[in-house]
């Protein structure tokens, strides 16, 4: 049998932390293996051979729990390793068992597989993914206290209490099944890659959706938005402008509308490719859109359409970003000035755009290829609240025959 200790040496600093490290004995040898776990010498029960928490306040009991945590899992996946090793019926010493502990596959645990997911869809180009692929792990290792685990550890009741500790932070039924999905999406890899056998863990925790909350505004709505008089803040003036820029463009999204370059225009239209599905669109160029790119053109040689991206040289995606963020903060406020229904922000322009139209009678089908959808469900998605008031007009007209 394989026995692993806690051992505790103190700092040869006098008032600094000392280093926890692991004796692990296997037929009568031992070997050590440091951790990178710091404790206090008050910290440590010689006796006992354990961790005291009586004198912690309560940052230093929360890093004391997580480091007991820490324990507990590097002691079972020594265990683990040594049944391995056992099993495979070849000689091992004490020095393998340690060598596989600290040279073991990253990819057997959930936390390190995500980050290679994370840093291959980012060297790939799909950032937008890195970041929700992050967010996700993030928020799960929030849940852990930041303790990995192996895949063969998870289970369906380990989901069950991160559902319930993401609805305790008062998060939407739709934020959970983001996280969800993408925490499941992992997971169906890694049973694809082999690293785990499928036990179909998902399915008592919330993976759908539901339906969001009208992101239109009516036509009316837009009208007074153009009209509004903005020129004592131009900040607020550019986010109404880019609001503008992407409902004449059919809903453009921002990302794209920042990555527009002068190249793009074309005689009278405008032809760019969607980032987020590689879709190639082209678009009639009218003067309500040359009035906007007019407006905010200069001198400078930088390739874009609009001053969005103003160093080519630099980081694009953090500026674009930064960008994006002022600018929803702008439309949140012009929004609250004309007293709006909703909150106002660049996703509004292209669902309202989508609802304008099929309330004008535009079948689906060329809506859906109008936005770039890659299907007409996607496109019903965005038209969601606007059948719905459909459906109750209805209903009024038949509640008036009472």
């Amino acid at each position: 049998m394989i026995s692993v200790k806690v051992k505790f040496r103190p700092s040869t600093v006098d008032g600094k932390e000392g280093s926890l490290y692991y004796q692990i004995i296997y037929k009568r040898v031992p070997r050590q293996f440091v951790t990178d776990y710091k404790i206090k010498t008050t910290e440590w029960n010689i006796y006992s051979g354990n961790l005291e928490f009586s004198q912690a306040d309560m940052p230093r009991y929360n890093y004391l729990s997580t480091v007991i945590q820490k324990i507990e899992w590097d002691k079972r996946r020594f265990q683990q390793i040594f049944n391995r090793l056992l099993s495979s019926n070849k000689t091992f010493t004490t020095d393998d068992i340690v060598q596989e502990f600290q040279n073991q596959a990253s990819e057997i645990t959930l936390f390190n597989y995500m980050n290679n997911m994370i840093s291959r869809f980012w060297k790939q180009g799909q950032y937008r993914t890195s970041e929700t692929y992050s967010s996700t792990l993030n928020s799960f290792s929030e849940f852990r206290n930041g303790v990995d685990l192996y895949f063969e550890d998870m289970d369906s009741d380990l989901l069950l209490a991160y559902e319930y500790h993401l609805k305790s932070k008062s998060l939407s039924p739709n934020t959970i099944s983001f996280y969800m999905k993408r925490l499941r999406a992992v997971y169906n890899k890694a049973i694809d890659d082999g690293f785990v056998e499928n036990k179909n863990l998902f399915r008592r925790v919330f993976t759908s959706s539901e339906k969001t909350v009208k992101r239109a505004i009516s036509l009316k709505h837009i009208k007074k938005l153009k009209n509004l008089d903005l020129g004592y803040s131009a900040s607020k003036e550019f986010a109404r402008d880019i609001f503008l820029f992407s409902f004449y463009t059919r809903g453009m999204s921002f990302v794209d509308i920042a990555y527009l370059q002068k190249k793009d225009l074309k005689g009278n239209v405008l032809t760019y490719r969607r980032k987020k599905t590689g879709q190639l669109l082209n678009i009639q160029w009218e003067h309500c859109m040359q009035e906007i790119v007019n407006k905010y053109s200069s001198s400078t040689i930088s390739p874009y359409l609009l001053p969005i991206i103003k160093r080519p040289e630099g980081n694009v995606r953090k500026q674009y970003q930064n960008v994006q963020s002022l600018i929803n903060r702008n439309l949140k406020n012009i929004g609250k000035d004309l007293n709006l229904p909703i909150p106002l922000t660049m996703y509004c322009a292209r669902h309202s755009w989508a609802s304008i139209a099929r309330s004008e009678g535009i079948p689906i089908s060329i809506i859906s290829e109008g936005m770039g959808h890659d299907s007409e469900s996607t496109t019903q998605i965005y038209l969601a609240s606007l059948e719905t008031q459909v459906i109750d007009k209805a209903n009024r007209k038949i509640l008036k025959l009472l």
